[in-house]
């Protein structure tokens, strides 16, 4: 009976310290995980504010305000076909003339009728007609192109005022900010797509001596929506739709716009002056990296090295010298070359800008005024020339010519050093100016012996054989 009351006790002891441990270690985490740990976890814990929800009220108000100011372009041009026989080759006629016909969009920026699209939609057209998005179609007459930019300015004259959108400041995007693309695909009237903006200032040709200065968007854009619009969700133009890269020439995830601040300067240019007007810093010079900084021997990988800087040119004036990385301009920071000549592209001749640069590990901010770009570049000798100063025409006893500011490594390696000198004669054709250089080297050619007469430091005449 001892024995049995012994065994009972230590069953009740253990049963007591089991259900206690239960209640003070499980039974107690238990409900405090259960009431205290909220559902959204991770956000409370990383004071991370639950993702907004998309203005979709904003999509479609700006979507709404951009379709009827978004335009179908057709442009018609006249081909010349191939010989058809072998007797048309022999006596003279060179086949048929046949009509070909390309799309694509504009955007409606003045209620008279004035559309700005891109140049490769209008280019070498015979005949161009407008569609609006009420099906209403007109005959349009083109008023100016920039190649450079891929920017044209059209116009109709329409029975009505017009809808039409308000160019935005592009300069004041930012990347992650939702946009809309608007345009005519695959000859499908006012598609409206959406993204954000990827990357400003994006060249796609850094290889190219034509910078170039795009607004990346992953907003879906294919063939015919070049010329359309890329619009904030206030329904402001930031851009003109211009390109894809694409080995299917269709889109897989990137689209790029000319920015809006450049789209409207070139098209007042085209109204004001006929051209466009473009104003230079006065620099040559590259963007940075960790591989350009250590050559150069410096500790910048951001801003833009200035390499050299072109005589009596606002920079010249200004101070700026060899050595120095630009850093921002006005309020823009540079951060690479195509930041540089974006904002660039937005200014005119006799602009100012204040230009912020380091030097020596101090930094410095000097105003610059930007001057007309008085240099040109002779691709088929491989020439860089410009017009002489009061001071060169002091020096080499001339008031004609053109000076050679840089060449192709090409003379460099044959020992020819025409750098400095002054180009008086192209091909027996005498050279005034840069515009006579314009004319005369249109014949010029790498493929060709090119005669060119120049005076040399001492005031000497040379010939050279090219």
């Amino acid at each position: 009976m001892k024995k049995f009351l012994s065994m009972l006790s230590v069953a009740i002891l253990g049963g007591a310290i089991t259900l206690g441990s239960y209640k003070l270690f499980l039974e107690k985490d238990y409900i405090i995980s259960e009431q205290n740990t909220p559902v959204n976890t991770f956000t409370t814990s990383f004071n991370t504010p639950p993702p907004a929800a998309l203005d979709e009220e904003g999509f479609t108000n700006a979507a709404n305000k951009t379709v009827h100011a978004v335009v179908h372009v057709k442009n018609t041009t006249i081909a010349q076909s191939s010989p058809n026989s072998v007797f048309d080759f022999f006596y003279g006629n060179g086949g048929t003339q046949r009509a070909q016909v390309g799309t694509g969009s504009g955007v409606i920026i003045s209620p008279d009728g004035y559309i700005v699209t891109n140049n490769h939609v209008v280019d070498n057209a015979s005949e161009l007609e407008v569609t609006l998005n009420n099906n209403k179609s007109y005959k349009a007459t083109l008023v100016g192109t920039d190649p450079n930019s891929d920017i044209a300015l059209i116009k109709i004259d329409a029975d009505e005022k017009l809808p039409y959108l308000a160019f935005g400041d592009s300069d004041n995007t930012q990347i992650g900010e939702w946009v809309l693309a608007v345009g005519n695909p695959f000859n499908l009237t006012s598609t409206v797509t959406a993204g954000i903006i990827s990357a400003k200032a994006r060249d796609l040709n850094p290889n190219d001596d034509k910078v170039q200065s795009f607004i990346q968007t992953d907003a879906a854009v294919n063939p015919g929506n070049s010329g359309g619009a890329l619009v904030n969700t206030a329904g402001d133009l930031i851009g003109i739709n211009t390109a894809i890269t694409s080995q299917t020439g269709n889109y897989v995830g990137y689209s790029f716009a000319v920015p809006s601040n450049i789209a409207k300067k070139i098209v007042d240019d085209i109204l004001e002056y006929g051209n466009v007007q473009k104003g230079i810093l006065g620099i040559t010079g590259s963007g940075l990296n960790s591989y350009i900084a250590e050559e150069l021997g410096i500790q910048n990988t951001e801003g833009v090295y200035v390499a050299g800087v072109e005589e009596e040119s606002g920079a010249d004036k200004a101070g700026l010298t060899k050595g120095d990385v630009i850093k921002k301009i006005d309020n823009i920071k540079i951060s690479k070359f195509a930041d540089l000549t974006g904002y660039l592209s937005s200014k005119r001749p006799n602009d100012k800008v204040n230009v912020t640069y380091e030097r020596d590990g101090d930094t410095k901010t000097t105003s610059v005024t930007l001057l007309k770009n008085n240099t040109y570049v002779i691709a088929g000798l491989g020439l860089k020339v410009k017009n002489l100063s009061k001071a060169d025409q002091k020096a080499f006893k001339t008031d004609s010519g053109v000076k050679i500011t840089d060449e192709a490594n090409y003379y460099q390696n044959q020992n020819l050093d025409l750098k400095g000198k002054v180009i008086i004669s192209i091909n027996n054709n005498p050279v005034n100016s840069i515009e006579d250089v314009k004319s005369i080297s249109n014949d010029a050619s790498g493929y060709q012996r090119n005669l060119l007469i120049v005076i040399n430091q001492k005031g000497e005449k040379e010939r050279y054989l090219l």
